[in-house]
């Protein structure tokens, strides 16, 4: 390889690495104003590498949802609104932001009995509230991802997390909330967020994630310079 090219190559690399940390580093902050400052084609490129070596496309695809100058902020405001109402009206959901997109995560304990995908009679109703929000906000895709600890068989985990993770879409979609829009995945206890020996680490990673990104109409919409709500 050729000296220009190796620097090329290098400064590209750091590059992304740099955007990649503003991305994660700012994620539970108000959003409105960050796509200002990134790109659509950088935001692609550190969601295509970050989605795939974290084993996660939905995570990539979130990080990759960027598409900068005005329009950014047009869907970080409208990011903001929709994850301001989860965050007040629906219990037991913790909300954060990231990039331009939203993570709602549950604790598995509140939504299941335990080794159960059936989910509880006062968790459907918060999901009731959930749905209706992600109806009134209905220009987002959705990925609902389960996961587990690594108690019992590794077999019976990834189940169980597939299992978890329709149950919410089934739910959500029986409220109203489009299938097209919701795609559930089970990643089984192969994305702990915490230590599998203590209690309470494996409380943290027995979780239902909702991630609500920018579908290409609400996109298109922020290029346009006006958002329909």
């Amino acid at each position: 390889m050729k000296p220009l090219q190796k620097l090329a190559k290098s400064f590209v690399f750091l590059l992304i690495l740099a955007m990649a940390s503003m991305t994660w580093g700012c994620e539970s902050s108000t959003n409105a104003g960050r796509g200002a400052g990134i790109g659509a084609t950088a935001g692609g490129v550190i969601g295509g590498i970050i989605g795939s070596r974290s084993g996660s496309w939905a995570k990539g695809a979130i990080i990759g949802a960027v598409i900068g100058g005005a329009g950014g902020a047009l869907i970080g405001n409208y990011m903001d609104k929709q994850a301001a109402e989860i965050d007040r009206d629906v219990e037991g959901a913790r909300v954060e932001r990231v990039g331009e997109s939203i993570r709602v995560i549950f604790d598995s304990g509140i939504l299941f009995s335990t080794g159960s995908a059936t989910i509880t009679s006062t968790s459907r109703y918060n999901i009731e509230k959930l749905a209706r929000i992600l109806n009134r906000y209905h220009d987002t895709t959705l990925v609902i991802e389960g996961h587990t600890d690594n108690t019992g068989s590794e077999t019976a985990n990834q189940s169980l997390s597939e299992r978890r993770a329709e149950s919410v879409a089934n739910l959500l979609e029986a409220y109203g909330v489009s299938s097209r829009r919701v795609s559930p995945v089970g990643f089984g206890e192969t994305r702990p967020v915490s230590t599998n020996e203590t209690e309470e680490g494996r409380r943290l990673n027995r979780r239902v994630e909702v991630l609500i990104y920018a579908n290409d109409d609400l996109k298109r919409q922020a290029d346009s310079g006006e958002l329909r709500y």
